[in-house]
């Protein structure tokens, strides 16, 4: 009896006395009559190289990795250790198994599928055999942790996928050749095209700022006249009410005037009724004593006089008092009717600054449109230039002295020039001289190259003197005479 355990990567299969089947452990004691062995979990790669055969009967190569090892649950770690508890996973009875399943599920697929299927279908014939052979696996609770199919190899002999290729090269090649014509087409036509754009573009803008300026205008020129006439309202308004104002005054008037009729009309009658009065008490105070008579008429003559003094001095009082109240009246109607035109002409400038405020504000708008649309046409422009000189890049394939001098040829630059050139030396009359020495015939064979070389210095000098007016020196040379 001995007590085991397993690494963290490993199990205990524990077979024999008092085990119906296999017992998986980490740990524990190995009684006598029991087995027990260890099989490692971690997945292990597989590599193979599958013959196989399409259904056109073309054989061809899958290299394949498989990073496989047993599903860490009850299940499968049991299905697992029944399989190794007599053999290692290293052995050649897994790797035989797993070859196995792979091969077959993976000619099984390409008896059933086209070469062309599987050649450009790699990624779902990858799938399709993964999933099948994951399903055959799992009955040994072995899982596939990542399966890496490689590019089709030839078989010697049958070079299918080689010839593909040069296939597909060529035709890439021919299609790159179409493209360029293409985009060399679609290039001449854009530019023309965006030229075109270009200018219709540019004369829509124009118009749209034209009309645009027009409609403000327009709406500046109505919001001039709605506040000339708010304006003029305004100032018939208080102009009625002044003349409100200078009636009411004039009513006040005639009222105070009223009034200072009716009090004079009252002191008279008020004296009169009173002077009755006293006429009556006199003659009671004439029968009640005679002694008092003189005082009595003294005093009430003094007491008459006095009260009607009284009632003058009112009467006066109060007219002037109303005259005073009339000229207040008067003074503060026409203070306020004042103030009331100082505030009518201070709405009147307010009303013409917001107006020329607002007029200033448009044509700002206006300006600021203008500037928008000038700089959208000119992005546009850029653009299309950009877009221009892109495509005839493609064109060029990139070469950029080939588009320089194409722009230069159709752009007529080497054309222009030319006529620059030829007009720069237009009237000029050069001097040339053309002279011969003559043939070496003339003179003797050994001295003929001296002869030569003496025969050209006259027509030098002469030449020089022609070009530039300068005649040799005479100890040098001496020109013939004509």
């Amino acid at each position: 009896m001995a007590f085991h355990t397993a690494a963290a990567n490993e199990y205990l299969v524990v077979t024999g006395a008092g085990i119906k089947d296999v017992k998986l452990k980490k740990k524990g004691w190995i009684y006598p009559g029991q087995k027990f062995s260890r099989f490692d979990i971690s997945p292990a790669n597989y590599k193979f190289d599958v013959h196989a055969m399409s259904s056109e009967k073309l054989p061809f190569i899958l290299p394949a990795v498989f990073t496989i090892g047993p599903k860490d649950d009850s299940e499968s770690l049991m299905k697992y250790g029944k399989l190794m508890s007599s053999h290692d996973k290293s052995g050649n009875h897994v790797v035989e198994l797993v070859k196995g399943i792979v091969e077959g599920e993976t000619r099984v697929l390409a008896a059933g599928m086209t070469m062309e299927d599987i050649f450009r279908g790699t990624k779902q014939f990858k799938a399709e055999v993964f999933d099948k052979v994951q399903l055959e696996l799992n009955q040994f609770g072995l899982h596939i942790y990542n399966a890496n199919i490689k590019q089709l190899v030839d078989i010697p002999g049958a070079e299918y996928f080689s010839f593909l290729g040069q296939k597909i090269q060529q035709g890439a090649a021919n299609q790159a050749k179409v493209d360029v014509a293409e985009a060399k087409y679609k290039g001449d036509t854009g530019a023309k095209e965006r030229e075109g754009q270009t200018l219709r573009n540019a004369a829509k803008v124009n118009a749209d700022t034209a009309i645009y300026a027009k409609s403000q205008a327009g709406a500046a020129k109505q919001q001039e006249i709605k506040i000339d006439t708010e304006i003029q309202v305004y100032a018939n308004q208080k102009e009625a009410e002044v003349a409100e104002a200078n009636a009411e005054l004039a009513i006040m008037k005639a009222e105070l005037q009223k009034k200072s009729k009716i009090a004079d009309i009252e002191s008279e009658r008020t004296a009169a009724i009173r002077d009755a009065e006293m006429e009556k008490q006199l003659e009671v105070k004439k029968a009640e004593a005679k002694t008092e008579k003189l005082r009595a008429e003294k005093l009430a003559k003094a007491k008459v006089d006095y009260e009607a003094s009284m009632q003058v001095t009112n009467s006066v009082l109060y007219e002037k008092q109303q005259a005073a109240e009339g000229e207040l009246y008067t003074r503060q109607a026409q203070a306020k009717g004042q103030e009331r035109l100082a505030e009518a002409q201070l709405y009147v400038k307010q009303k013409e600054a917001d107006a020329a405020l607002y007029s200033k504000n448009k044509e700002a708008d206006a300006a600021l449109y203008a500037k928008h649309k000038e700089a959208e046409g000119i992005v546009v422009m850029a653009e299309a230039q950009a877009a221009y000189v892109k495509s005839m890049l493609a064109a060029f394939e990139g070469n950029y002295a080939a588009f320089h001098n194409y722009l230069m040829l159709d752009r007529r630059v080497y054309q222009q020039m030319g006529e620059i050139n030829a007009g720069a030396v237009k009237g000029l009359q050069p001097k040339i001289t053309v002279w011969n020495t003559g043939s070496s015939s003339d003179s003797g064979a050994g001295t003929a190259p001296i002869a030569d070389l003496f025969k050209m210095i006259p027509p030098l000098f002469s030449t020089i003197k022609d070009q530039t007016g300068v005649e040799p020196l005479p100890f040098l040379a001496k020109l013939p005479q004509a």
